[in-house]
């Protein structure tokens, strides 16, 4: 049991110090190409933000399609919502994208609604 308890604890390290690898590096990105970070953006200002899209999904609001997408900069997370929409080309998670919107608070939630986007590689 000890081997087992050994095994699982160097995994979890292993996890954790890749997730904070990759916050460092998405913060560094963000900050090179002169985006706010998520956590620092204000609401209801134009802002720049990129990130990494950690979730997308299809979400219906109000019987009209919307495509939802988590985005996280290493900072802190943004919805982004393109209503009407059931997909966009290019747009998956783990994909790196730029967005220039207004955050909005929603519902509890900072969210992005119809931002521009340009897809980073």
């Amino acid at each position: 049991m000890n081997e087992v308890g050994e095994r699982l604890r160097r995994g979890i390290s292993r996890w954790a110090s890749g997730t904070a690898d990759e916050a460092r590096s998405l913060k560094h990105e963000a900050s090179r190409a002169g985006c706010c970070p998520i956590d620092e953006a204000p609401d209801r200002e134009r802002v720049d933000l990129q990130g990494s899209l950690r979730t997308v999904t299809l979400r219906p609001r109000g019987g009209v399609p919307a495509l939802e997408a988590e985005l996280y900069d290493g900072t802190g997370t943004v919805t982004i919502v393109w209503l009407g929409r059931r997909r966009i080309a290019g747009i998956a998670p783990g994909r790196t994208i730029r967005v220039h919107g207004r955050i909005a608070p929603h519902e509890g939630h900072r969210v992005l609604f119809n931002p521009r986007y340009e897809l980073r590689y």
